[in-house]
């Protein structure tokens, strides 16, 4: 599970992260990920009430921060990085595999924009 050090709580950072980062999008979420000067890698997640109801909200939410709970490790120090779930991500299996990918081609992307 993502520990509470890896959350992102700032509407500023969101707003910085999903302005400024590169994305990637799969037909269930959409990954933002900036990688700035400060500490630490820090994960943020929106999911809309068009995704469905609270207990519908929750659990991809869970499945997320599932899926990239063991990616952290390989992230680039100082990585800010958003999921923005769509409302197929409620209804999709393989949500994982979509999180882990959108996660890899967003940071490719972040890190060439950077260079």
């Amino acid at each position: 599970m993502l520990s509470q050090a890896f959350r992102m709580r700032d509407g500023d950072e969101f707003r910085r992260t999903i302005r400024r980062g590169a994305s990637a999008a799969s037909d269930a979420v959409v990954t933002h990920v900036a990688v700035t000067d400060g500490p630490g890698v820090r994960v943020g997640l929106v999911v809309g009430k068009k995704v469905g109801n609270a207990v519908t909200r929750n659990r991809v939410k869970r499945r997320i921060r599932h899926a990239v709970s063991s990616e952290l490790a390989g992230l680039p120090e100082g990585s800010r990085v958003v999921f923005r779930a769509l409302p197929s991500a409620a209804t999709r299996v393989d949500l994982s595999a979509d999180v882990v990918d959108g996660l890899h081609r967003a940071v490719r992307r972040s890190t060439t924009k950077r260079a």
